[in-house]
């Protein structure tokens, strides 16, 4: 629960780097993902009007897929940690 309040504060200031429409989890969203976890460890992604899945359900299914840990869902907002073991860039209390 520590780990968890000290992550929300640092995303807190970010904006979602990936977001997901209509096409759900595609190849280039997925990719996108990936590619945003390994740079920065902890993303903002955003779910548009357009996705229909629930949010729960679609926050759920987007952290287990990219192997990351869900910090927070803050309305369409999905806040994921996955810690790059290479190159660590955020020291966990």
């Amino acid at each position: 629960s520590k780990q968890r309040k000290f992550l929300k504060a640092l995303a807190h200031k970010q904006k979602p780097v990936v977001l997901i429409g209509k096409n759900g989890l595609e190849d280039p969203v997925r990719k996108a993902i990936e590619i945003e976890l390994n740079n920065h460890e902890l993303i903002k992604v955003k779910l548009l009007e357009s996705f229909e899945t629930p949010r729960q359900e679609a926050a759920v299914k987007v952290a287990e897929w990219a192997g990351a840990d869900l910090v927070n869902l803050i309305g369409r907002t999905v806040i994921l940690y996955r810690a790059n073991l290479e190159e660590p860039k955020i020291e966990l209390p």
